[in-house]
């Protein structure tokens, strides 16, 4: 476990000379590949994600694709297609972008409710299908989402919650400080920091982590404590709709593959604690008496807030 957690530490302070400032964002994305998630990443045009997931794929040495997404994307050009070739007089299948390790999935809100849901089967399954051929998708699949604030962008289709629920977090990216601001512009004057990118961490180490994550134990009381703030969600007056039980699973994996990239073979209740706004925020629907008084970020804060967390014990056995 310790050779496959010093080469994460490596790729992750390998992407932090490219992406300045983000460390807790590029920690949370290594957090999410290690659990078997997906990302949704959220914030203004130009604030770095797509070099972000390039440079991911750079460290794996995997394949990376991308999907511009906009109204006139069809389902086809996200999953393949069957075409006619002339020359052989028989149908070839031409893949689509899907078959990749790291997906960027650029503007995703900017596509239709039927290309979006081109996605459904991909980012749950691992497998896409393509006129009625079921492809398998080699793993690791890792799609990284990117939207732009919805309030006030005309054609843009609000991802529906089916689809939200299949991301394991939602980050904020948002601008840097002003320091990190004068760092950027320093260290891109004279160089491109990712061309000297090189791969950190391998295919396989990826998947043995996954592994090695669902090994990772809870005690009951860091279990109760999970599931604690996963009701509450449920029974709090100001959401109309909380999280699922596929949400409670993924905050399980999510806890797991923190503390394994911590270096425990158990999850804390800090660990918990850490990452429920992240997988809490967007699988929340507020009841309309609550989105006029509050935001899910503010629900959500007093939700955690409203918990105590346990004395942690150590190891579970």
């Amino acid at each position: 476990m310790t050779l496959h957690k010093e080469e994460v530490s490596r790729a992750q302070e390998a992407i932090n000379k490219v992406i300045l400032g983000k460390e807790d964002t590029v920690e949370l994305l290594f957090t999410a590949l290690i659990a078997g998630g997906h990302v949704l990443l959220e914030s203004v045009p130009g604030s770095g994600k797509t070099k972000l997931a390039k440079s991911f794929a750079k460290v794996m040495n995997g394949k990376f694709s991308r999907v511009q997404f906009t109204p006139d994307v069809l389902p086809s050009d996200v999953t393949g297609i069957q075409f006619f070739n002339p020359k052989t007089q028989e149908f070839e299948l031409r893949k689509g972008p899907v078959m990749t390790n790291i997906l960027l999935a650029d503007e995703i809100n900017r596509a239709t409710p039927k290309t979006q849901s081109s996605l459904l089967e991909v980012m749950e399954e691992k497998q896409t299908t393509v006129d009625g051929e079921t492809l398998q998708i080699d793993a690791p699949l890792f799609v990284v989402a990117t939207q732009n604030p919805v309030e006030g962008n005309q054609g843009t289709f609000p991802l529906p919650e089916a689809q939200l629920d299949r991301f394991l977090f939602k980050l904020d990216m948002g601008y840097p400080s002003d320091e990190e601001e004068k760092n950027i512009l320093l260290a891109y004057q004279m160089d491109e920091p990712m061309d000297s990118l090189s791969q950190e961490i391998s295919i396989e180490a990826v998947l043995k982590l996954r592994e090695e994550a669902k090994e990772v134990t809870l005690a009951d009381d860091t279990m109760n404590y999970l599931l604690d703030l996963v009701r509450l969600t449920r029974k709090n007056d100001d959401v109309a709709l909380g999280m699922s039980t596929r949400g409670a699973l993924a905050f399980m994996r999510a806890s797991q593959a923190r503390a394994l990239l911590q270096g425990r073979t158990y999850v804390i209740p800090e660990d918990v604690k850490f990452l429920a706004p992240y997988l809490f925020e967007h699988r929340i629907v507020l009841s309309m008496e609550g989105a006029i008084r509050k935001s899910n970020e503010q629900v959500v804060k007093e939700i955690v807030e409203s918990v105590p967390v346990p004395v942690e014990v150590g190891s579970a056995k």
